[in-house]
């Protein structure tokens, strides 16, 4: 399964982020650094991540994003979100010193795991000092520039493991924070399981056979759009018998040749997209309607004619997109 090279990184890969692993254990670094207004705060409200659009000047040099992250002081994320003891250390941003600590917050709900009311309404403006609005980051990732899009990916994703693991897996009962935010601890004595993140792998692929390509659709995607194929990696399984597996399980097709081509963090809530290309070797093309309701065979001149057949391709927030275009240009 030999990769090859890559002329740019995927959506949300790539933030080149200082993650600082060493400090997560320094709780007197991490109690100053939480309290430095030089410090900033990713906020994460019901999963959505708080952005801004950029004014139309800066979006024209810079990188085609849109939008940028807003980070909050310290004392501005304090008013809105969970204790700040309770916030997840992110890394560090660079800069002189190693660079300024960044935080995630989460405020779907004050007071962590007491009980109190989730907050049904994002935290106003005038509570967030005026900054931004908070969008769903599927919607606006590809719109961000490619470190901003990969912040707000880690942020959204390590508050959901959080917030998802405030009760122990082993024995029920209430974990604490550690290192950090990065462990989650039973409070239980008698247990004290450790409970670390984790990410889920998912193979998506592109099916080749000659000058064609497979795609498939759901129901749910908008009329039109047509994917690669994708699923999650089985315990016990490899890789490429993961993708053999799941286009089997989904088209029928039988496939070989399976070549890793990149890989993407996609934190809907916690996976890791590993992109793949294989070729058909066998087998007729049967959709699985449980997984999808359409997979057609679609060749070369179909792309260059989409808007005419009313082929629509996935967003370039994807990998998907990634895996069609690279074929086509090759």
């Amino acid at each position: 399964m030999a990769g090859d090279g890559h002329r740019r990184a995927n959506p949300f890969a790539g933030g080149g982020l200082d993650r600082a692993t060493h400090l997560r254990a320094d709780a007197a670094w991490l109690a100053d650094r939480l309290s430095d207004p030089a410090s900033r705060v990713v906020p994460v409200w019901r999963e959505h991540s708080l952005v801004s659009q950029l004014a139309r000047d800066v979006a024209t040099k810079a990188d085609d994003s849109t939008y940028e992250p807003v980070l909050l002081p310290p004392a501005v994320a304090a008013s809105a979100s969970e204790a700040p003891e309770d916030w997840i250390f992110l890394g560090l941003d660079g800069g002189q010193d190693g660079g300024r600590a960044l935080f995630a917050a989460d405020l779907f709900g004050q007071g962590g795991v007491s009980g109190e009311e989730e907050r049904e309404e994002p935290p106003s403006a005038v509570t967030l000092d005026g900054a931004g609005e908070f969008l769903d980051l599927r919607g606006v990732g590809a719109m961000l520039g490619q470190g901003d899009g990969a912040l707000l990916a880690y942020a959204r994703a390590i508050v959901t493991w959080s917030r998802r693991h405030r009760f122990c897996g082993t024995c029920g009962y209430r974990t604490r924070a550690e290192q950090g935010g990065h462990v989650r601890r039973c409070a239980d004595e008698t247990c004290g399981a450790e409970h670390f993140p984790r990410t889920d792998p998912a193979i998506i692929v592109l099916v080749t056979d000659g000058d064609r390509c497979l795609l498939g659709r759901k129901d749910i995607w908008p009329e039109g759009v047509y994917s690669t194929l994708a699923g999650f990696v089985e315990p016990g399984e490899s890789l490429s018998e993961a993708v053999i597996r799941e286009v089997r399980e989904e088209s029928g097709i039988e496939v070989g040749s399976v070549r890793y081509r990149s890989s993407q963090p996609w934190p809907f809530p916690a996976s890791l997209m590993l992109g793949f290309r294989a070729e058909r070797v066998g087998g007729e093309l049967s959709v699985a309607r449980q997984e999808l309701v359409d997979a057609r065979w679609f060749d070369r001149a179909d792309f260059a004619r989409r808007r005419e057949i009313g082929l629509r391709l996935p967003g370039r927030v994807s990998i998907s997109r990634r895996l069609i275009e690279d074929w086509l240009a090759g």
